[in-house]
């Protein structure tokens, strides 16, 4: 039987002027998925996520978390989505526990639920230690995972990743991408990462290309070389995206 899906996005359009960011984009995430959007800078990306996420509305479409419509009931649309911003939305000056803890009020969550969900989720990015550490103090590196943190703890059916290793090395980089790979197995939370690095949409459940504000390819990244008569991922997907 297949699985509802935990987000369904059909006819996005977005304009800017006389400038097409969206032309028509469907995107549907499954539970339990690790979906990567990859697009060269300029794509529409971070319009899309702009839109999934409720910070603009789209020209025309329709966009569904869990059933329910972003449109018409937003307040509970948003409250299943968990978000990672390429712009960092911490407040430097806070420690890492005001931080989680303002996210958590937010959500309305009581302090000693949000504390155990807190202490249960840090250690399983190596933040222990880094409770009462302010913010400022943190690498690049433990900032993301603070913002994953904080994106995870009112337990969201879907999270969204918009370019979240952008400024970290490779160690960093492949340990977020461990760690969200293993939400998918582990906690069935669907994700959509969104990235303009080859690298790391090879290990994608799902891969949608977008080019030009256009979906040019969705499905397998199998499908997708095999559609190409096995040809190598990364010089075969420059090519369709046009890079």
């Amino acid at each position: 039987m297949t699985s509802p899906p935990a987000l369904h996005a059909h006819g996005l359009h977005k304009r800017y002027g006389h400038t097409k960011a969206l032309n028509g984009v469907d995107i549907t995430l499954l539970p339990g998925q690790f979906h990567v959007l990859l697009g060269p800078n300029g794509a529409g990306k971070s319009t899309l996520l702009q839109l999934l996420t409720g910070l603009f509305n789209p020209d025309q479409g329709q966009i569904e978390v869990c059933g329910v419509s972003m449109a018409q009931r937003p307040a509970q649309a948003l409250a299943r989505l968990g978000v990672v911003f390429q712009q960092s939305a911490l407040d430097l000056d806070l420690s890492v526990r005001a931080n989680l803890l303002f996210h958590t009020d937010l959500h309305g969550l009581p302090r000693r639920e949000a504390m155990a969900r807190i202490e249960s989720l840090l250690p399983t990015l190596g933040l222990s230690d880094q409770l009462s550490a302010t913010v400022r103090t943190l690498s690049g590196g433990n900032r993301r995972k603070v913002e994953l943190v904080r994106a995870l703890l009112h337990r969201p059916a879907v999270l969204l990743m918009d370019e979240a290793t952008v400024g970290l090395d490779p160690a960093s980089r492949q340990q977020l991408l461990h760690t969200v790979h293993r939400l998918c197995r582990e906690q069935g939370t669907a994700v959509l990462w969104a990235t303009h690095l080859l690298e790391e949409a090879e290990e994608a459940d799902h891969l949608l290309l977008l080019a030009r504000g256009e979906v040019c390819y969705a499905g397998t990244v199998a499908n997708f070389v095999a559609s190409h008569d096995g040809a190598d991922f990364r010089q075969v997907a420059m090519g369709v995206l046009g890079v």
